[in-house]
């Protein structure tokens, strides 16, 4: 099982990614995008139309698509339908709060929860151009959710509990606020095999969810152990332009040897799906 990390270090873990998506945000533009996955680089965090189906991001405006910082589709995941009320960890500037919206219709309801202050006016700001008034966004951080005990059907997060110092403690929040029968369906960053310790120990590399990703082995054990059933991990590698932007981000670390080849096997996306019983 990964290491507990310490109090201290969790809370400067804390603020350093909060530090980094708040300048995430001052920095974007339409036509400038940053990447949560890898400093300012887009190297693990795909353009919005390579993660979307087209339909659903080309009906967004460019000021919540060139913030998309994610590495997978959730929302797709999630199968939802209308009526669920589903609830975001990490929502950024609402990408897939929007796209959730879409598919629960006005009697379902979609809650975004972020850390970040700037994201949460970003997300706000964002809701108000698009126009749906089934969303609403609220500050706060994923250990400790400010929302009710068995109050959600679905939750989902894009690229974002990697970075949080314990996840046993977000899996353990998660399970609290779903509802009997309630499903999680994430996209995340995790391993096959350990990280070396540099990168573990290094806060930039953590802010851009790699130094954060646990084994997927360990990941899928502390959502067990959280209490889920029905757990599934379906792994989705990076290509090589990606990877080598990623390792081009690292080079001023010890990988442990790891060539770019290894490096895409080694950290990777994955869909993760389970329910509360």
């Amino acid at each position: 099982m990964a290491k507990a990390v310490s109090l201290q270090n969790a809370r400067k873990i804390h603020q350093n990614v909060r530090e980094h998506y708040a300048g995430l945000v001052d920095a974007t533009t339409s036509s400038s995008r940053g990447c949560g996955c890898s400093g300012d680089s887009a190297s693990c965090c795909p353009e919005a139309s390579t993660l979307y189906g087209e339909k659903d991001w080309q009906n967004l405006p460019g000021s919540v698509t060139e913030i998309s910082l994610g590495c997978g589709d959730p929302v797709t995941l999630a199968s939802l339908v209308p009526g669920l009320t589903v609830l975001d960890l990490g929502s950024g500037g609402g990408i897939d709060c929007f796209l959730a919206a879409q598919r629960v219709g006005p009697t379902g309801r979609v809650i975004g929860v972020d850390m970040t202050a700037k994201m949460i006016e970003r997300a706000r700001a964002n809701q108000e151009k698009i126009g749906l008034d089934n969303v609403e966004f609220r500050l706060g951080e994923i250990e400790h959710l400010p929302v009710a005990d068995a109050s959600v059907d679905v939750v989902i997060s894009n690229c974002v509990i990697n970075l949080s110092p314990d996840k046993p403690q977000v899996f353990s929040e998660i399970h609290r606020v779903l509802r009997s029968g309630g499903r999680l369906a994430v996209s995340d960053i995790v391993t096959d095999g350990e990280l070396p310790d540099e990168i573990k120990q290094d806060l930039a590399a953590w802010a851009g969810c790699v130094a954060g990703a646990w084994q997927a082995e360990d990941y899928v054990q502390a959502i067990r152990a959280a209490g889920f059933v029905d757990i599934t991990l379906t792994p989705g590698y990076f290509n090589e332009e990606q990877v080598a932007e990623a390792a081009s981000s690292l080079k001023n670390m010890d990988t442990g040897g790891l060539s770019g080849d290894e490096l895409r096997k080694t950290i990777f996306s994955a869909k993760i799906t389970a329910r509360k019983p």
